[in-house]
């Protein structure tokens, strides 16, 4: 992706792909269906933390790409 995104998600666009939205639906099944099983998915847990920041930051239309900003905002 980065070939095809790079300069799109340098200019802050991120309209061409998988919503964070949806993203986020399927992480919460993905960690429903763990939580049945017994499994820990403490990855997939942070990884959506960082989903819910691009939510909160008005990005939950915008594609996966988008979690460069959540990454510039807080400096990582």
């Amino acid at each position: 992706q980065m070939d095809n995104r790079h300069a799109s998600m340098i200019q802050g666009e991120f309209e061409f792909g998988f919503a964070v939205n949806w993203m986020r639906k399927d992480l919460r099944v993905a960690m429903e269906e763990a939580q049945n099983n017994g499994a820990d998915l403490s990855m997939t847990r942070l990884v959506d933390s960082y989903y819910q920041h691009v939510q909160q930051m008005g990005g939950g239309r915008w594609d996966t790409s988008s979690l460069v900003q959540r990454l510039r905002q807080r400096g990582e």
